[in-house]
Order: structure tokens, then C-alpha cells, then sequence
């Protein structure tokens, strides 16, 4: 069992021809309103993938809290809890899509920032049973430390996606088995542009595994000797949103299953390069099957020079 604790928010999305530079107004073509934040993308995206998924998360009292709420009821997930808050909004979103695939988002946090380490005391229970822990940067920092180690002292694999990217402590990183930011998030994290480097340097602060996931290159991981690349699935993509989310869905899955970390960097390319192909955030979000069968037919890309 993976249990996912994160945010929750409602995605604005729009697609432009390109994305605006400072200042610059641009019109867009179409609009959309959906369902995301990472921590409820990453939770969709593990029980698509074959998980059974508690998700633990915080909403607004108003009505786009209501619809969240409703929403994850329908998403095959083995339980959500999801807290009200009623001193903030439920989070939002404000994504912009340009016809490369390339995006620029906003996220405003809301009750997410609200989601307390009080909160994951008085739910600590949820942790019982499950192998991984999944967690996200779009709550406090205080709130992911609380998770961790609660996460810890269970057993359990703790993974974190550290995005947005924020300083991040070597007794933080300690709690932490994988870790799996992207490009931008790994110079962000260490200040070098060479990612076999970054993942090498956060390891030494005290991460387990770090697991870099660089796009249409696949992804580097480094256990503090040498580093590894695992080819992406070559795939026709439209929209890159979610990619990530489903990227550590899917590795949580196959972690929780006993799959070995280079495996499981497999499984989850394989669901990162299929979320490329859908518009929007959980509705790209693949199934099993889908995972399954582009993994079968093992169309890779060959990296760059």
C-alpha cells in the first residue's frame, strides 16, 4: 500500500500558441478546469498505476473544497482523508500550455499551506499497513518533516518529490530514501547545472537514492557511487503537464511492490512518457495497462550527446 500526502488544488489551464514573456499579453485557445496539486495527482497516478492509495490532504471550506472532496471519492483510491480548513481556500492552480507541450504554472496554496504537522499526528494511523510514503513540496516544510518521520520509524520507503524546490536540510534529506527532482529542481537543490553531479551531491547530504528525471532524456539515479540512466519511451507528446506526478506515482507503485529501484525507474518512465500524450494533469494520469504495454513494446529514445 502507498499512502500520499499532499496537496489537493483546482487547475486553470489554457494553451497559447507560445508562452508570454515579462509583461507580454498573449491569446490563448482554449480553457479548461480540472483537477490537480501534486500530492492528489501523485495519489491518482499510484492507484492508476495498480496501488491501493491512502491520501491524506487539506481543503477549503468553499465550493471548489466540495468538488475536490467529491472528485476523489470517484478515483479509486482505497481511502482519502481530506481535512477542511476554514480560515483559507482550497488551492489553485493557473497553468499555461504552449503548442510544444511546454508550461508555465502558478500554483496559490491556500489551505494547502494549512496543512499542519498537528495534522499528520492526528492522522498518523493512515501510515499503518502501507510500504511507501509519497510526498510533495506543496505543503509545509514542518509538515513534510512530520511525515517523514513518522514514515521512518514504520518502515516505511519515503519518497519525496521536491517540488517547487526549496533549501532542503541534510537531517531532512536523512529521512528520505528516494529522492526525485527534476532538472531545474536538482540545480535549484545544489547549484550545479551537471545533473550526475546533483544527484551525486544530494546524496551525499543524506539522501538514500536520488532519482533525476530529465525529460525526453529518461532519468539519472546515483546511490552515492557512479550514476545510472534509464532511457524514456519515445512517445508523441502534447502536453507535459502531470508528467512528473505520474512519474512518481507510478515509482511509488512499483517500490511498494517490491520492484528494484532501476525496475522501478523503468515503470515509472514508461507512465511519465504516456502522461505527455493526454491534456490536462489527472486526466493524463495512465492506467496499468497502458504502463504495461508501452513498456512491452520498449521504443526507447536514444540520449542526446
Amino acid at each position: 500500500m502507498v499512502i500520499v500526502v499532499g496537496s489537493s488544488n483546482i487547475d486553470f489551464t489554457a494553451t497559447v500558441d507560445r508562452l508570454p514573456d515579462r509583461g507580454e499579453t498573449v491569446l490563448g485557445h482554449h480553457f479548461a478546469q480540472s483537477f490537480g496539486g501534486k500530492g492528489a495527482n501523485q495519489a491518482v497516478a499510484a492507484a492508476r498505476a495498480g496501488a491501493q492509495v491512502v491520501f491524506l490532504s487539506k481543503v477549503g471550506m468553499d465550493a471548489n473544497g466540495i468538488l475536490m472532496e467529491r472528485h476523489l471519492a470517484a478515483q479509486g483510491l482505497s481511502r482519502h482523508a481530506v481535512l477542511r480548513d476554514d480560515q483559507a481556500p482550497t488551492g489553485v492552480a493557473m497553468i499555461l500550455i504552449d503548442r510544444a507541450g511546454d508550461n508555465q504554472i502558478v500554483v496559490v496554496s491556500g489551505s494547502n499551506g494549512r496543512f499542519t504537522a498537528d495534522d499528520i499526528r492526528q492522522n498518523a494511523t493512515l501510515m499503518t499497513g502501507a510500504r511507501v510514503l509519497l510526498l510533495q513540496m506543496e505543503i509545509p516544510l514542518e509538515t513534510v518533516r512530520e511525515a517523514l518521520t513518522f514514515a521512518k520509524r514504520l518502515g516505511l520507503i519515503t519518497i519525496l518529490n521536491p517540488a517547487p524546490a526549496c533549501p532542503l536540510p541534510s537531517d531532512l534529506l536523512r529521512l528520505v530514501d528516494i529522492l526525485t527532482p527534476n532538472e531545474s529542481e536538482a540545480q535549484t537543490l545544489t547549484g550545479s547545472a551537471d545533473m550526475a553531479e546533483a544527484a551525486h551531491l544530494l546524496t551525499t547530504r543524506g539522501a538514500g537514492a536520488v532519482v533525476v528525471t530529465c525529460g525526453a532524456e529518461g532519468a539519472l539515479m546515483s546511490r552515492g557511487k557512479g550514476v545510472t540512466h534509464v532511457p524514456a519511451f519515445l512517445v508523441d507528446t502534447i502536453d507535459s503537464t502531470g508528467a512528473g506526478d505520474a512519474f512518481n506515482g507510478a515509482l511509488a507503485w512499483a517500490m511498494a511492490e517490491g520492484a528494484p529501484i532501476e525496475t522501478a525507474i523503468e515503470v515509472a518512465n514508461a507512465a511519465g512518457a504516456l502522461a505527455t500524450t493526454t491534456r490536462g494533469a489527472q486526466e493524463s494520469m495512465p492506467f496499468k495497462r497502458e504502463i504495461d504495454s508501452l513498456r512491452r513494446l520498449g521504443i526507447r529514445r536514444v540520449p542526446s550527446a
